[in-house]
């Protein structure tokens, strides 16, 4: 990536033009997808990662779980795809992290671009690998016996709900990237906060078969809402509410983390 090519006339108060700082963004999107053709390890994240969690899931839990792994499978897919994304922000924070100490950001903050395109650009890039890691599980979940009975609408519908969550989500994995002392500290928080997020929720197992103590904190846990949601458009079932509590809670966390997030990266850059 050379400077000229994401390289635009400012305004005359010195700020990038709007348009101007939409292309610098996709510019910036383009250079980290770029770069997993230069580091073919991401592929293991964003692809072996994946593919490891459905077989597991579904080959050792699924006899125990539901009699069988295929009907284990049509159950807890959509959960074990809902959990990747949660872990899959993470790799947002470590990447930024790793940006951060290896000063590219002061390198960038030279050339005139928009201040936030580097930071969107990463967050744009990594949504779009997340998608792909989420046509991978089900396309993998489709050979193992996994069927979309939600139809084409409910299919499209399910993949914009889960990208909208996963963009908040990258917020509070930027703040944490701003804040962290390097990569090895945001893995740290990936699984004291996810790992028990995610297996405290419906994505793996029905709230009825909890303790009841246990199943108060399920009901409200965002992971149940999203794992419900992203289940029934995929399968059919109740939607609406799932849904719309999906949502609530994806502006909540957009709107805390949003204006943190943005203050530790103008304070760290």
């Amino acid at each position: 990536m050379t400077a000229g090519s994401i390289t635009a006339p400012l305004a005359k108060s010195g700020r990038v033009r709007a348009g101007a700082g939409i292309r610098q963004t996709a510019t910036m999107a383009w250079r980290s997808l770029v770069n997993v053709k230069h580091n073919p390890l991401e592929l293991v994240d964003y692809s072996i990662t994946p593919i490891m969690f459905v077989f597991l899931f579904t080959y050792v839990f699924g006899g125990q779980m539901a009699g069988s792994p295929k009907e284990y499978l049509q159950y807890a897919l959509p959960g074990i795809i809902v959990q990747n994304t949660l872990f899959m922000s993470m790799y947002t924070a470590m990447s930024l992290n790793s940006d951060l100490t290896k000063g590219v950001f002061d390198r960038l903050r030279s050339l005139p671009i928009a201040r936030a395109a580097p930071l969107l650009g990463r967050i744009t890039a990594d949504l779009a690998k997340q998608l792909w890691a989420m046509l991978l599980m089900l396309g993998l979940g489709a050979l193992l016996g996994f069927r979309l009975t939600g139809g084409f609408a409910g299919f499209v519908g399910a993949a914009l709900l889960l990208m909208v969550f996963a963009a908040a989500v990258a917020w509070s994995a930027v703040l944490i990237g701003m804040l962290a002392g390097d990569p090895e500290k945001v893995q740290v928080f990936a699984f004291v906060v996810i790992f028990p997020l995610t297996f405290t929720s419906s994505a793996f197992v029905r709230v009825e078969t909890m303790p009841g103590w246990l199943q108060a904190w399920v009901d409200i846990n965002p992971v149940t809402h999203l794992s419900d949601a992203f289940r029934g458009l995929l399968v059919g079932g109740e939607v609406a509410e799932p849904v719309l509590w999906s949502l609530v809670w994806a502006a909540a966390i957009a709107a805390v983390f949003i204006p943190l997030s943005m203050r530790a990266y103008r304070a760290r850059t």
